[in-house]
């Protein structure tokens, strides 16, 4: 049987509307979209760039309880409500992926909150065992 572990970071939206940080099923984890809320304190940045290092360090948490790291991301997903603050992240999402080189996307659409600039979604696969 393959394994499916959900994992939960605290973020109050994931108790509010259902959902898990990520789920692991058998070597592939799912991270689900990750906004840059702080979620110990549930406050969040105003600057586009902050909002993707809290992203990715929200990231870097759930993959780290799965046991995966940035190195093993496969897929990633750019949220964003105004495309003139993607590029003002990419030097941050270069630090986490220019080596690792995933295949991606960048959409522009609605997020959940009008203070989110940036949603951030991974598919990675955990290292065989």
């Amino acid at each position: 049987m393959t394994e499916r572990r959900a994992i939960l970071s605290g973020s109050t939206f994931e108790e509010q509307i259902g959902y898990a940080r990520a789920v692991i099923h058998g070597n592939s984890v799912h991270v689900s979209g990750t906004t840059g809320f702080d979620y110990t304190t549930m406050t969040i940045s105003d600057d586009v760039a902050e909002q993707a290092e809290q992203c990715l360090r929200n990231i870097g948490a759930a993959l780290a309880e799965a046991g995966c790291t940035f190195a093993d991301v496969v897929r990633v997903r750019y949220l964003l409500p105004d495309r003139a603050d993607f590029e003002p992240c990419w030097p941050v999402l270069r630090r986490c992926f220019g080596e690792v080189r995933p295949a991606a996307t960048m959409l522009v659409c609605g997020l959940a909150d009008p203070r989110m600039k940036i949603e951030i979604e991974v598919y990675a696969q955990r290292p065989a065992r």
